[in-house]
């Protein structure tokens, strides 16, 4: 039997609480083919590559998917907090528009201007020795769905914005640069209890050179490829999404050392290795019906949960676009995958969806559509809108 409507609407709020990313309009209950809570047995269906979409249809169903996901499941000051937020930066980067007040505004400019949000927190620093100057810390909140949940993740998700160095970030009554968060960062290295760097290397791989070394607060010199060792040694078990941000940071970091036409030995040559070995993975255990393993890169499988198979391919293809060539890209398989997830966008889009999720997996729609059809721009999201 059909669930219903208030039901379904429990169950999301049971499953996201109070800060999932919701879309506009009501909510309504979608075909149980679609949302699959009545076909918990079935296997996916097959999809054939002859049923793929021409590049034209395909691009067509990007844009729709990614503009209905920016203009449409709106945030706001108000209700959502910097987790929430910093999630859609990753995904629109300086085109992401939220609600403060009546106002829309810039995220990334807003939060620059020292807009306070539910969960950005930060505080001035350390004198750094290198710099002369005092640093900025995020306070670091494990485990919250409103603050930093990872060590350096607000700047790894910033720093590819295109924000510079020299860019202003105002705290309360103080101002900083981001060469100031990102000489606390380095100074930081050895406090960080759980040895995860990988939003540390994201912020590396657009503000230092590979072959960077420096002092922290250890007294020891620290250099970036022993922070690739540290990731690759860390693997899957455990790890945040599956290992999907760890083989992101490293994507990134590995991409940067190799356009300073430096060459993958020692621990590059570990990271390369450990990010081909994903890349294989992803493809072994890729479902019939186009998504990724719903257990990410240890083991097949398939979950008849939308909003869970959604987030898990989404993470995947988000990696997969960072770390495959532009021929790559064009094979089948990661066509299946784009096609599928695209699907299950459609398919929730009058549902909230938690923010992590959602917006990583625009993210990777996001690059698999510029690097195959070019950059393109968005409009800003009407004023009258209604943000939820």
């Amino acid at each position: 039997m059909a669930a219903s409507p208030a039901a379904v609407c429990s169950m999301f709020a049971r499953s996201f609480g109070p800060f999932a990313c919701l879309s506009l309009g009501v909510f309504a209950i979608l075909a149980a083919g679609s949302i699959g809570c009545n076909n918990a047995g079935q296997a996916p269906e097959p999809v054939a590559a002859a049923a793929l979409m021409s590049p034209a249809e395909l691009q067509k169903e990007l844009d729709e998917v990614i503009d209905f996901t920016h203009h449409n499941r709106r945030l706001n000051t108000q209700d959502h907090a910097a987790w929430q937020i910093l999630h859609g930066i990753v995904a629109y980067e300086t085109d992401f528009v939220i609600r403060h007040g009546d106002d829309d505004v810039n995220a990334i400019q807003y939060l620059m201007d020292g807009g306070r949000l539910k969960g950005w927190e930060m505080e001035p620093g350390d004198m750094i020795p290198l710099t002369g100057r005092r640093g900025l810390r995020a306070i670091v909140q494990a485990g919250s769905k409103e603050g930093q949940g990872h060590y350096d993740q607000w700047l790894g998700y910033l720093s590819q914005s295109g924000l510079l160095p020299e860019a202003k970030i105002r705290v309360g009554a103080n101002e900083f640069t981001i060469a100031d968060y990102m000489a606390q960062i380095e100074w930081d290295v050895p406090r960080n209890p759980t040895r995860e760097y990988s939003w540390t290397l994201m912020a590396m791989s657009a503000y230092r050179p590979t072959d960077y070394t420096w002092t922290a607060s250890d007294g020891k010199t620290w250099s970036v490829e022993q922070l690739v060792d540290i990731e690759v040694d860390n693997g899957f078990d455990g790890a945040a999404c599956g290992g999907a941000h760890r083989l992101t940071g490293l994507t990134m970091i590995l991409n940067q050392r190799l356009a300073e036409g430096k060459p993958l030995t020692g621990g590059w040559k570990e990271g390369d290795d450990f990010i081909r070995n994903a890349i294989a993975t992803a493809r072994k255990h890729q479902n019939p019906d186009g998504s990724f393993s719903s257990n990410y890169f240890m083991r097949p499988g398939a979950s008849p949960d939308l909003a869970t198979s959604l987030s898990t391919t989404g993470h995947t293809l988000e990696f997969l676009t960072y770390a495959l060539t532009d021929e790559e890209l064009r094979e089948p398989w990661i066509q299946r995958a784009v096609e599928r997830l695209c699907d299950m966008f459609r398919a929730t889009q009058d549902y909230p969806l938690e923010c992590g999720g959602l917006y990583h997996s625009a993210r990777g729609l996001v690059i698999y559509r510029e690097r195959m059809f070019g950059p393109r721009t968005y409009e800003i999201p009407s004023r009258t809108a209604k943000a939820e």
